[in-house]
């Protein structure tokens, strides 16, 4: 990606054909026989799922179809699920994750190889491996991000002829954050998130680490949105204000990390209140929530500051991760 500029995906507008991300995706080789029409030379193909974080997430609506407007800016983290596929003796797709609750044809990885094969009318079965590393219900993205990493592999391994345009309307019909996962690293997303700008990764020194804390529950991002009040919307200020900072890679103000859905959460969930007075009584100046939660993020300039903070909370029983901001267009993934 070419610094200074943005790519636009949406769905009302012409189709973009942009590079597909090639470099996250690396293919075991092995010789497999030449199937409905479908050449390849592998049996497997394994890909990296990343997690995201909001920076904003500005609620400007109640829309028409029962989903709200918003405005956000999403960056990509390195905490990630690992997936492999592999070729099928039958004509199934069956779905093994780590997580034993998250197998099966309801784990949304399967829906996306699924619409593939219904959308190109094919019937080649597929295995799903996951090694499931981010939290699930987090508001880190983690099956939406899943559910791309799947769409980008298969086009590439089964070497399917689907436009940019194509992966992004079943990406859209998977899910609100998924057409983001297309391309990851940091973004500014509107409509119900699925329309995404990709923004220069000009990123602040003063927020280089990145530290996640994932209290003891998951939440409801269905029930969170309608916990919202007519004072939680905002007219996306907050995300301009983003944008404009981290065009010019200057440190945003502390107010525009802004999450519309974050005074509903602490106020209905204490666990997640009692979480991120943990986190700032351990060090952290500045905590926001992720998404509709209940996953909190702290930015941190030194990586020695962020590690202290990390092991006071570890020694109270908190799930953590140290994560720093990563492009997956720009980063070579061998496996």
């Amino acid at each position: 990606m070419k610094s200074g500029k943005y790519r636009l995906f949406d769905l009302s507008e012409t189709p973009y054909h942009l590079p597909l991300d090639k470099d996250s995706v690396s293919i075991d080789n092995a010789r497999m026989s030449y199937a409905h029409h479908l050449p390849t030379a592998h049996d497997a193909c394994f890909v990296r799922a990343y997690a995201k974080i909001n920076l904003t997430l500005d609620v400007l609506d109640k829309r028409a179809d029962g989903y709200h407007e918003l405005a956000t800016v999403m960056q990509t983290v390195d905490l990630y699920d690992t997936i492999c596929l592999s070729a099928s003796d039958d004509e199934r797709v069956q779905v093994i994750c780590t997580d034993p609750a998250l197998s099966g044809a309801d784990n949304l990885v399967a829906r996306a190889a699924l619409a593939v094969r219904q959308r190109l009318t094919l019937t080649r079965g597929v295995v799903i491996e996951l090694h499931k590393r981010v939290p699930v219900a987090a508001g880190l993205g983690g099956g939406s991000s899943d559910a791309a990493a799947v769409l980008r592999a298969l086009r590439h391994w089964w070497r399917l002829p689907l436009s940019e345009a194509d992966l992004f309307a079943i990406a859209a019909s998977l899910g609100s954050d998924v057409p983001f996962f297309l391309h990851s690293g940091l973004a500014l997303c509107h409509g119900r998130g699925e329309q995404v700008t990709q923004l220069s990764p000009r990123w602040p020194l003063a927020m280089r680490w990145l530290l996640l804390l994932k209290p003891a529950i998951s939440l409801s991002t269905a029930q969170v949105y309608r916990d919202l009040s007519s004072l939680d919307y905002t007219d996306g200020t907050h995300s301009r204000a983003m944008r404009a900072a981290l065009e010019t890679g200057s440190e945003p103000e502390s107010a525009d990390l802004h999450n519309c859905l974050e005074r509903g959460v602490l106020a209905r969930y204490p666990e997640v209140a009692r979480a991120r007075q943990a986190f700032l009584q351990a060090g952290a100046r500045l905590v926001r929530l992720s998404g509709s939660g209940p996953t909190l993020f702290a930015p941190f300039a030194e990586l020695a500051q962020a590690a202290e903070v990390q092991q006071k909370l570890q020694a109270q029983g908190y799930e953590l991760h140290l994560t720093r901001p990563v492009y997956p267009d720009n980063e070579i993934t061998l496996l």
